[in-house]
């Protein structure tokens, strides 16, 4: 090149060069004035998480300082259980002594019963025809042969009559053997119109007194009424206690020989007071039967441990834990079991 030449300058190659020298700034203004805007924005809150309903409305469960379990609910979520509340009636009962006992069977009663009738009818004739030949004797009619052959029989027949007394007796006791109108009392028994029921009470057990009568449970769960009769003439080789004699009548429950029944001895003394618990408002936990107490208040409900040891047809007779001024739950007591098992982890 010449220097005396004047410099041409290419401008088409300088086009591009000249087109980012003037965009870069604009670049650069447009990013800090994002940058400002983002710092002066109001920050936004993240939504709260809404706690599950069962949180809001399920329970809580705690320990009282007597080791009781509280089970606090909202009112809501007792209305959508439907829980009741209401009060214990109360009620007095006789002491009473549990005991196992048993329908007797009829049939070897009523077949002593027989072979002592046999007996006394043919000491009846025997003792006639003894009569009989005496006088005839007197007036020279009869062998002194013949009559003591009749003397020999009717010996014979009188000890065959006490020998039926004797077993009958040891058999089925007094209470049984004087009765008023016994072939009337044994058809009655063998009819099952009533029963005889034998109750004995656990080895080494005994009673301060005679009973003076028997609430009996069957097997099916019917409350019977049982009149006493006696002691019994022996001991059970199984129980090995004390046996009693009960009557049941009428035979309202069809109760059959052989059938056990539980027995709740009413014995001679003052009522025990307490109160009847439904068997709606008991649940079965942890071996034992409980009920829920509304606390004072309706500050939650309690779990009180009730003893299950007296059924009567309208519940469970309870002296202890609750009391006739208490409000237990009568209805939805097992959903309140569940849903305390659930807040304590067990479901």
């Amino acid at each position: 090149m010449n220097p005396s030449e004047p410099m041409r300058v290419n401008i088409e190659f300088m086009k591009p060069r000249l087109s980012l020298l003037l965009i870069a700034p604009l670049l650069a203004l447009l990013l800090a004035g994002c940058s400002q805007s983002s710092k002066d924005a109001p920050a936004v809150a993240a939504p709260d998480k809404a706690p599950p309903a069962e949180e809001e409305a399920g329970p809580h469960v705690s320990r009282g300082a007597d080791g009781q379990v509280i089970i606090t609910i909202s009112d809501e979520a007792q209305g959508q259980l439907g829980l009741v509340v209401k009060k214990p009636e109360p009620f007095q009962m006789s002491p009473e002594v549990k005991a196992f006992g048993r329908a007797l069977d009829p049939a070897p009663l009523a077949a002593l019963l027989n072979e002592l009738a046999a007996a006394r009818a043919a000491y009846t004739a025997s003792s006639n025809e003894l009569a009989r030949l005496k006088t005839l004797a007197g007036q020279g009619n009869a062998s002194a042969r013949a009559l003591q052959a009749v003397e020999a029989a009717a010996q014979r027949d009188q000890l065959s009559v006490q020998s039926g007394t004797d077993r009958l007796s040891l058999a089925w006791g007094k209470a049984v053997t004087e009765q008023p109108d016994l072939p009337t009392f044994i058809q009655s028994v063998t009819s099952l119109e009533t029963v005889l029921v034998r109750v004995d009470v656990p080895m080494g057990e005994t009673l301060p007194a005679p009973p003076v009568g028997a609430r009996l449970i069957t097997v099916s769960g019917d409350s019977l009424e049982a009149t006493f009769l006696g002691h019994a003439s022996n001991v059970d080789p199984q129980m090995q206690g004390r046996g009693f004699l009960f009557l049941v009548k009428p035979n309202k429950s069809r109760l059959a020989p052989g059938e056990a029944v539980t027995a709740y001895l009413k014995l001679p003394g003052e009522p025990v007071p307490g109160v009847i618990m439904p068997r709606e408002a008991v649940v079965r936990a942890e071996g034992a039967g409980w009920v829920y107490r509304l606390n004072p208040g309706g500050e939650g409900f309690a779990r009180i441990e009730i003893a299950l040891k007296h059924p009567t047809e309208a519940g469970w007779f309870i002296t202890k834990g609750v009391t006739a001024n208490d409000y237990v739950v009568v209805t939805g007591a097992q959903q309140l079991l569940s849903l305390e098992l659930k807040g304590q982890g067990g479901e």
